[in-house]
Formats: structure tokens, C-alpha cells, sequence
């Protein structure tokens, strides 16, 4: 202030000779609006009344005395001092409107950055977590937040590795926990404590407690009290909508685990009644019409005992896979040809393909792919025994391979009636069989192929061929072992 005045005067003092004293009153006016923008209220009214007492003193005859020739002056110094006045209150309470603005913005956009966090965050815990760090950039003080455990606050269930509260205080939090109510340091309830208990208020119900431990030496005032409970209300928000999310999650996990479970037991007890059902019906003709019936018709019996056995049997293993496969089992990959793979399965399931034709075409620059061969050779026949189940008899079937991309693709085309439209994706679904379906299986070859391929983090999808028929295709990383 005494810099810019003296700038002022001074500059009034040069003018003097040039300018009427009337007019060196703007050079002060312009001193108090400097002062105005750069300092306090109370600076600011001091700064006008000594710019009057300045412009008396060194501009208005005779100088260097405070009495005046003219008392017209005096109309003059009122004026001054008027404006002065009025300047820099204005200009200071701009500064205040100015600074609430900003401040208002910051904690606006404090709240703003809060949601976006806790919104990311999948459990309450990390959504605490996050809150009592930002608490802590925005506050400058050390924050903890104390969740539940079975209705009760416990210190044990704290966002910080250390206590940085005593102990002693835990039920200053409790009672903050229980009643709703800020408590603790800087309050009307439990105003001993060295920590401030803000509890995390939601819609229905309090999520939990923000400590808020600041220096000893800061001041607390009611609008930074205010927006510390606006701070801790917000989070209980977040919490509750957190909890609420997880509690919806597990709900529709649960649903989905009993439509599963209902699913198996329907389709599995008629999978399994089934070939039961015929071997039952076929072992007892044998044995009470066995000297009665005629080869043929024995024959007959055994073929069809068997079948169905080794239908049972495949449902099992299928079932049996899909468990193992869900648990996580661990592969044991090799490099392996994919030509011995392809071949071996070839043997192993030539049986269900009957008299359909298989045709391969394996490119002659395919490297070995990385894989566990049994599982993988596994996913390959159920595809295959998949193809062979809903082509007619005598049609094609056909293996290609070749390198893609970085990895392998490895394809298995049908001349079926092709997919139906909308099941490309669903078709991989543990015990989904399609529409329309007389085929018999219980839906698993597919699903078990699907957990496979990922198990070697490949990917599998099914579509149309345009002539006619369906194609799966397996994309497999190349990788080579060290």
C-alpha cells in the first residue's frame, strides 16, 4: 500500500506544475483502485482516507499543511473520499465473491472426481480406500475411514495400514456411527477427541466413519466443517450404491447358479434315463427270452446295450470334463505337430463318422502349436463328432489349418443344413442344443470346446459357409517354448 501511494504522489507531484489540483485527484483515485485488487477490505478504507490526507498535503494550496486556501476543497476531499469508499469496498467484495466462486469450484469438482472414482470401483473396501485418499489431497490432513463389521464400528476394519487415531476413541466413532452425527474435535459432541467422526450418511442406512485428523494448529471453520459433511455424505452414497451393486451381482449370480443347476438336473436325468432305460429294457429280454429269440434279434440287443453304454459313457466324461475344466486344471502344454494331433483323433473317433469323407489341408508352413495335445485333440473330435452328428451320410467333412496373423487358425467345414440364425454365439452354452434339435446329446461338446480353446487363450467362433454348411474356427497364439 505505502508503494503504490507514494507512486501516486509522486506522480501527482510532477503533474502539479502541468495540471489543475482538482485532476491530480484521479491520480489517487487510481491508487486506491491498485490497493483495492491486490489487498484486504480494511487496507483498502485505510488506503482511501490516506489518499484524501496525501492529495490535502501535497496538491491542494498552500502546500505541505493540511489547511486549504479555498474551502470549495473541502467538497472536493468529500467527493474523493466518497468514491474512494465506495471503489474499494466494491473492489474487495468482488475479490470475496471471487475467491467463494473458486472456491465452490474446487469443491465442486473435488465431489466430481470422487464420483468418478468410487463409480470405477467394484467393492466397497477399494471404494473407501479411494475416498479417504482424495479426503486426504483435498483436506491436508491424515483421513481414515472406519467400515462396519456386523452393525459395530471397529478400528480393526480401517483404509490406512496404521491407526492414526487412539484407540481409546473408538467410541467417539461408534456414537458418530450410531446417532448420524459429526462428533469429536471441533463439534458440540465428544469435543475432546483429537479427530474429527463424520459419519458416511446414505439413504438408508450409515455406510461407515471418516476420521479426519488435522493439524493442531489449523482452523476448522463452519464452511469447511459444512463441506467436510458434504464430502462424507457423498461417499456414503457411493458406498451404499457399491454395496447395493455387489449385493445385485451375487443375486444374479445366485439366479443364474439355480438355473444352471436346473438345467443339469433336467437335462442330465433325461440324458441319463435314456440309454438306462434301453439297457434295462434290452438286458432283461436277454436274459428271461434268451433261449427264445433268434441271433438276429440277439444280436440286435447287444448292439443296441452297447451303444447306449457308450453313450452313457460320453455323457459322463463330457460331464466330468466340464467340471475339471470349470476348477481350472492346469495344462500341460508341449509342441506338438498339429498332424499327429489331427490324425490321432481321426482314429479315435473314426466310429461316429461313418462313412462320411474327411478331407485335411494342413499348410506345409504350419509350425507346431504350443497345447496340451490330449485336451486339445479333445476339443477337435467333439467338433468333429458335432460335424458328423448333423451332416447326412456320405457328405464331406473337411480339417484346414494354416498360419494367421501371428498365430494359427485351424477350421472344421461341414455340408450340413448350417446353424440357425441367431445361434452362432449361443450355440457354445453349457446344455444349449438348439432349436428345433432331434439330434440326442446334452449340450456339452461345444461348451467344453469353448473352455478349451480359451484355456490356451485362443478364441473359437461358428458361422455359415455362403454354398452351404457351418464352419468353426479355432484362432491359437504361436507361441514357442524357451
Amino acid at each position: 500500500m505505502a508503494a503504490i501511494l507514494g507512486g501516486a504522489t509522486l506522480a501527482a507531484l510532477l503533474l502539479r506544475p502541468h495540471v489543475d489540483a482538482t485532476n491530480l485527484a484521479m491520480v489517487y483515485l487510481l491508487g486506491v483502485v491498485a490497493i483495492s485488487t491486490r489487498c484486504s477490505r480494511r487496507i483498502s478504507v485505510a488506503a482511501s482516507f490516506l489518499s484524501v490526507a496525501a492529495f490535502d498535503f501535497f496538491c491542494v494550496p498552500p502546500y505541505l499543511t493540511f489547511r486549504v486556501s479555498q474551502y470549495e476543497y473541502l467538497i472536493t476531499f468529500a467527493g474523493i473520499l466518497v468514491v474512494s469508499l465506495v471503489i474499494s469496498t466494491q473492489t474487495a467484495l468482488i475479490r470475496t465473491q471471487a475467491a467463494d466462486a473458486l472456491e465452490r469450484e474446487a469443491r465442486t469438482g473435488a465431489l466430481y472426481n470422487l464420483s468418478s472414482r468410487l463409480a470405477s470401483q467394484p467393492r466397497v473396501f477399494e471404494s473407501a480406500e479411494s475416498a479417504a485418499q482424495i479426503a486426504e489431497e483435498l483436506f491436508r490432513s491424515r483421513v481414515t475411514i472406519f467400515l462396519p463389521e456386523d452393525g459395530k464400528i471397529t478400528f480393526r476394519k480401517r483404509t490406512s495400514s496404521t491407526l492414526m487415531v487412539p484407540r481409546a476413541e473408538e467410541p467417539v466413532a461408534q456414537w458418530a456411527f450410531d446417532h448420524g452425527q459429526p462428533a469429536g474435535r471441533n463439534t458440540s459432541n465428544h469435543s475432546f477427541a483429537t479427530a474429527i467422526y463424520l459419519p458416511l450418511r446414505a439413504a438408508r442406512s450409515t455406510a461407515g466413519v471418516m476420521a479426519v485428523t488435522p493439524d493442531s494448529r489449523q482452523a476448522i471453520s463452519t464452511e469447511r466443517m459444512n463441506f467436510m459433511s458434504a464430502f462424507a455424505d457423498h461417499t456414503g452414497l457411493a458406498l451404499e450404491r457399491t454395496l447395493a451393486q455387489s449385493a445385485a451381482e451375487e443375486s444374479r449370480v445366485k439366479m443364474q447358479a439355480e438355473e444352471l443347476r436346473s438345467s443339469l438336473l433336467s437335462t442330465v436325468s433325461h440324458d441319463l434315463r435314456t440309454p438306462l432305460a434301453s439297457i434295462t429294457g434290452a438286458a432283461s429280454t436277454l436274459r428271461s427270452q434268451e433261449d427264445k429269440l433268434p441271433p438276429e434279434t440277439r444280436r440286435e440287443l447287444l448292439d443296441s446295450i452297447s451303444e447306449e453304454a457308450e453313450r452313457l459313457g460320453r455323457l459322463v466324461r463330457n460331464l466330468l470334463d466340464m467340471t475339471r475344466l470349470q476348477s481350472g486344471i492346469e495344462l500341460r502344454r508341449e509342441l506338438c505337430p498339429l498332424e499327429e494331433i489331427v490324425g490321432a483323433v481321426l482314429q479315435r473317433i473314426e466310429p461316429q463318422l461313418g462313412d462320411r469323407k474327411v478331407i485335411t489341408s494342413l499348410a506345409d508352413d504350419l509350425p507346431p502349436v504350443l497345447v496340451d495335445d490330449v485336451l486339445f485333440g479333445q476339443a477337435l473330435g467333439n467338433l468333429l463328432e458335432n460335424a458328423a452328428k448333423y451332416t447326412p451320410a456320405g457328405s464331406e467333412i473337411e480339417i484346414f489349418a494354416a498360419p494367421s496373423d501371428g498365430g494359427a487358425i485351424i477350421e472344421i467345414r461341414d455340408r450340413g443344413p448350417g446353424l440357425p440364425p441367431g445361434d452362432e454365439h449361443r450355440i457354445f452354452a453349457k446344455f444349449y442344443r438348439g432349436r428345433g434339435e432331434v439330434v440326442r446329446g446334452a449340450g456339452l461338446g461345444l461348451a467344453i470346446c469353448r473352455a478349451i480353446v480359451e484355456a490356451h487363450r485362443g478364441a473359437i467362433e461358428a458361422f455359415n459357409r455362403p454354398d452351404g454348411g457351418a464352419v468353426f474356427r479355432i484362432r491359437l497364439p504361436l507361441e514357442i517354448e524357451p
